[in-house]
């Protein structure tokens, strides 16, 4: 029986358990971005692509979880915020089945296509869900910092929980983890949560999300398969063309729309522009940097899939930490300085390993830039979410934190697609030395736009802005 008394009124049993089910939503969804790189040496052996496909492993995810984030979010307003969060919970669990027991790279990809589309319909409704279960700010915002807390743990757990799972029982294990977690989390959804009243919020903007679709797979499809086929190839070039056809035809629909799934307007305020702007890069950066290296770490380096894990722990171990301190500098200080000084770090991170990465270098070399990046993308996030909210109104406070989230998330599809294709998947020293000097230099735009467009004041970081932080 669900949940039906009002959740001051529940015992703290209760509450706990309505929270454990939607954290556990935002656990399997953040778990699945990080966790497959430690895997990818041993799913190579599946893939018949090489590198190309295990790009497609990595962004058949991404893809579909950046193409449908804004659409998922809209679909719980209308059809019931509690009916989509199972429908993607159940999704997500079947998908991560499919890919434990995939016997070939093409149904990998797919089933990671299908994970994807759930994780679409987890993450906003669970927030959504999490909102209507909690009316009294402060309860509420708690709540929403346990939410997070959680999801953040998962996160930036994902490579070292990988690597035990693989040395212990393979790489399949690192899916298959999410089919107790599922079963869980669906149970507990079912027997403590309440319907949203649905049939409200956003209409359905069904050709702009297609064009977005379109748009992204074939951009994405054009950086993994142009150095294989060569940038003159037939397939490229009409890749190239298709992406140009349906960007410009996205943009038109969205502009002329009455319910755009990305509006425009929002890009007329500079903070809004330039917080989205960073965001992007800074997912390029970080979740390329992260698909590159974990190639690097068990091909040229020789480390094992659980060392792997611990080598990324200067990286990601100390994300919530910085996160809370990044959070309270901007409530006292202004969302700019955090940013900017964030940015300037991770750039000597990354133009550190440009200088350092080679088949001759080891590890106690360059932990230390790891550190650096991992700090300096930690200081980034929350106060630049800050920012970015701090320019709507609070209504609209929704949309524009799921346009961030949607551009984060293309970012880092962009970033996989682009430093795999560079780096050669890293096998390259110099590739990889050119594509850790390109995330540099990609910071260093993100930089001027800070500089020149958040303002140097406000941006006070709210418990919803510390949630969407994580995504």
């Amino acid at each position: 029986m669900p949940l039906d008394l009002p959740l001051d009124h529940a015992s703290p049993a209760r509450r706990g358990a309505l929270l454990t089910a939607l954290s556990l939503g935002l656990v399997v969804v953040l778990l699945d971005v990080s966790i497959v790189n430690v895997a990818l040496d041993q799913i190579q052996g599946l893939m018949q692509g090489g590198v190309a496909g295990l790009q497609w492993v990595v962004n058949g995810y991404t893809l579909a979880f950046a193409g449908l984030l804004l659409t998922g979010g809209a679909l719980g307003d209308r059809f019931g915020a509690r009916r989509l969060y199972l429908a993607g919970f159940a999704l997500f669990t079947l998908a991560s089945l499919a890919c434990g027991v995939a016997g070939s790279g093409a149904v990998l990809i797919a089933a990671r296509v299908a994970q994807g589309l759930g994780a679409a319909l987890l993450m906003p409704c669970s927030l959504t869900l999490l909102t209507h279960a909690y009316p009294d700010p402060r309860e509420r915002a708690r709540a929403i910092g346990v939410w997070g807390a959680v999801g953040s743990t998962a996160m930036v757990a994902g490579p070292v929980v990988g690597g035990l799972l693989i040395a212990a029982f393979g790489w399949r294990s690192i899916f298959l983890v999410n089919l107790p977690i599922g079963l869980v989390g669906l149970w507990l959804t079912v027997r403590f949560t309440t319907e949203t009243k649905g049939g409200q919020g956003r209409a359905l903007d069904i050709p702009g999300q297609l064009l977005a679709i379109i748009g992204l797979v074939a951009l994405t499809g054009v950086i993994i398969e142009g150095g294989p086929l060569g940038w003159s190839h037939p397939l490229v070039l009409g890749g190239i063309a298709l992406f140009v056809v349906a960007g410009v035809a996205f943009l038109v629909v969205e502009w002329r729309s009455p319910a755009p799934m990305l509006p425009l307007g929002l890009f007329r305020n500079p903070t809004f522009s330039a917080a989205s702007f960073i965001g992007f890069l800074v997912n390029i950066a970080f979740y390329g940097s992260l698909f590159v290296l974990s190639l690097y770490f068990q091909g040229p380096l020789g480390l094992s899939p659980l060392e792997t894990g611990l080598a990324f722990v200067p990286m990601t171990g100390l994300t919530g930490l910085i996160n809370i301190v990044a959070g309270r500098v901007a409530a006292r200080r202004g969302a700019k300085l955090p940013v900017v000084l964030g940015l300037g770090v991770s750039i000597i991170g990354f133009a550190a390993l440009a200088l350092v990465l080679g088949p001759s270098a080891h590890y106690g070399q360059f932990w230390w830039s790891l550190l650096l990046i991992g700090f300096g993308m930690a200081m980034v996030v929350p106060p630049l979410i800050a920012a970015l909210l701090a320019t709507v109104e609070v209504s609209r406070a929704g949309i524009a934190a799921g346009v961030l989230n949607a551009l984060r998330q293309t970012g880092g599809a962009v970033g996989v697609a682009m430093l795999g294709t560079i780096s050669g998947g890293g096998a390259s020293g110099e590739g990889m030395r050119l594509a850790m000097a390109l995330c540099a230099i990609l910071l260093v735009a993100g930089l001027v736009a800070g500089v020149l467009c958040i303002r140097g004041g406000g941006g006070r970081l709210s418990a919803d802005a510390g949630a969407d932080a994580l995504h």
